[in-house]
């Protein structure tokens, strides 16, 4: 090589090397500013003052409940469960696309899921602490829950193992403990950004805290990544396997309608679904509010609704092979059960669940569907709609019509009802509204890894 060219070759890479930098302080610079702006847009004001009243709304509904007793609820003799263990069911179920974005897509090295997956991952933490508080108000008296504990009380009996509730228990704290871990060890190398770049002594005392003392070496990247890959692997089986547990609390039942052996890939199936759609009713408007198009592309929210398409054409299916296993059996109770539902007192439950789970969903077969962000929040508005009364559907009606006419009821929620269930989601938006403003909501070193610019130089070696 000559001189000529050597010099050509070195200056060459070094625009690359520096195209290179520029381009990853933009990614920080962008990300971070979403923390670091003086004041954020005031509809985030007036969106965080709507969280909190109807947060004050779950304390004050869970207070009566508490004070009172569970008869403030709706519930009757027939239909004990009823809108408390729907509610658990669907954010169970809105907590799944996280984990399944974050691990399993991260497994497959799918790298489109850089950008979307940070706030996923918290989005799963705050659904599953919002479900959590529905099976602890349902028991009736909560202080009693070390009645649960294995340990024999005071008539030398055990608590119930073999029963699918207490297998809930188990599920979902492993997958709230793990999911947890696995969304706080992503965010280990950005909060010592955040630590690097604050101003505020007391940002930088708080960010030092939780950045575990990272400082980027050699040493510590590998340690980072390998923990990081035996997370993804631990949290992988979870996904199918905490809503097939949650499942199993109707499928070992002997109640017509939900015992079924499609339950717990019907309920998984749903479960992405809905989380799919909750991840794009959050960030479709976010990405605009907080000016980050640029790194959550439309070619991220098309192929979530890719998902979200699929997901819901699989549910869809259920429903159909749901009747066929009725009409198959014989079975004149299954059979009445699933008439019932399509054309009993709940009809309207019905048919709203098909419209919003099964037809709306398909206009994202349609490009200009799935690249118009109107559309798709309002599609997913509809989906996680169509997804609560799935659930409803699935306890209530099949609880109100029992084997004999005298023990048939119909449901109708309280006040109470309607202020538990609108208070989580109180509780719900209010963390994620403080995540979004105080923490890094994308992954900023995983964008940088899969950037073309990570890369420079690759094809001349």
């Amino acid at each position: 090589m000559s001189a000529a060219e050597a010099t050509d070759t070195h200056g060459h890479g070094h625009g690359e090397a520096e195209a290179a930098r520029q381009k990853f302080s933009s990614i920080t610079r962008d990300i971070a500013w979403v923390a670091e702006m003086p004041k954020p847009p005031k509809i985030w004001y007036g969106l965080l003052g709507v969280s909190l009243l109807l947060l004050g709304m779950l304390v004050v509904a869970v207070t009566h409940l508490v004070t009172t007793g569970i008869g403030v609820w709706g519930n009757n003799n027939a239909q004990g469960w009823a809108w408390d263990i729907t509610n658990f069911v669907f954010w169970i179920g809105i907590g799944h696309a996280g984990t399944l974005i974050s691990a399993v897509l991260y497994l497959f090295r799918q790298n489109w899921r850089t950008s979307i997956a940070r706030s996923s991952e918290a989005m799963t933490i705050f659904a599953v602490m919002c479900a959590g508080i529905f099976p602890i108000i349902h028991t009736g008296r909560p202080w009693l829950a070390w009645w649960m504990i294995p340990h024999p009380n005071d008539m030398q009996m055990w608590p119930q193992f073999r029963s699918p509730l207490m297998w809930d228990v188990f599920a979902i704290s492993t997958y709230a403990t793990t999911s947890l871990l696995f969304w706080y060890m992503g965010m280990v190398p950005d909060l010592a950004t955040f630590r690097d770049r604050s101003k505020s002594k007391i940002k930088q005392v708080i960010y030092g805290i939780f950045a575990l003392g990272w400082r980027g070496s050699a040493r510590q990247w590998h340690r980072y990544e390998r923990a990081y890959l035996i997370l993804a692997a631990l949290s992988t089986p979870l996904v199918v396997s905490v809503h097939s547990v949650v499942s199993f609390d109707f499928a070992t039942s002997q109640l017509p309608g939900w015992h079924t052996t499609i339950f717990p890939p019907y309920f998984v199936a749903g479960a992405i679904f809905s989380g799919f759609a909750m991840v794009m009713t959050l960030l479709v408007p976010a990405r605009y509010l907080f000016n980050l198009k640029h790194i959550i592309t439309d070619d991220h929210i098309e192929a979530m609704c890719k998902i979200t398409l699929a997901t819901g054409t699989m549910v869809g299916c259920a429903y159909a092979i749901e009747f066929f296993i009725a009409w198959y059996s014989g079975n004149e109770f299954e059979q009445f059960t699933f008439i019932n539902r399509m054309l009993g007192p709940y009809w309207w439950a019905y048919f709203i669940m098909v419209s919003c789970n099964l037809l709306f969903p398909q206009l994202f077969w349609m490009r200009k569907f799935r690249t118009n962000p109107w559309l798709i929040v309002g599609v997913c508005i509809l989906v996680n709609i169509g997804m609560w009364f799935e659930r409803f559907v699935i306890i209530v009606t099949s609880l109100s019509r029992a084997f004999v006419p005298s023990g048939w009821h119909y449901f109708s929620p309280t006040k109470w009802d309607i202020m538990t269930l609108v208070g989580s989601f109180g509780l719900f938006f209010t963390l994620f509204l403080l995540f979004f403003r105080y923490l890094p909501v994308i992954a900023m070193s995983e964008v940088k890894m899969v950037a073309p610019e990570a890369h420079a130089g690759k094809d001349d070696h």
